[in-house]
């Protein structure tokens, strides 16, 4: 299966029914139309057209069993959207650690203990020759 572009995949996540149904599946695994419309508790129409939605974008599968079609997560465009947010994750986890060394540092300084030296003191000290 061809990866999906991610602006489609993003479309169709943005879509709260979609995600009930993707999180549905992801719970319960395989699911035809008729139980997915019975848990969900929405129009059999509405719910086909978003797992066409969903089908298209490459989020689910669907196969014959019988008569029926059942549906299934499909996991690969989910694994390369989290690959992709990873990205923010790091550059915000590294903002965030930064904001708590400083904060860390100004209680400190408020309670009168020695501050802990910095990056950059240790780079000045290991420049300046001094340890």
């Amino acid at each position: 299966m061809a990866m999906p572009a991610y602006p489609d995949v993003f479309l169709a996540l943005a879509e709260p029914l979609r995600r009930e149904i993707l999180e549905l599946l992801g719970r319960r695994g395989r699911m035809g139309v008729t139980a997915i419309v019975e848990t969900l508790r929405r129009p059999q129409p509405t719910v086909s057209k978003h797992l066409g939605v969903l089908r298209r974008t490459g989020l689910v599968s669907v196969a014959k069993l019988g008569r029926q079609r059942v549906y299934a997560v499909e996991a690969a465009p989910l694994r390369a959207v989290h690959d992709w947010t990873l990205m923010f994750e790091r550059f915000w986890d590294h903002k965030l650690d930064r904001i708590q060394a400083r904060a860390e540092r100004a209680a400190r300084a408020d309670s009168g203990e020695p501050a802990a030296p910095t990056r950059r003191d240790i780079k000045r000290r290991e420049r300046d020759g001094r340890s």
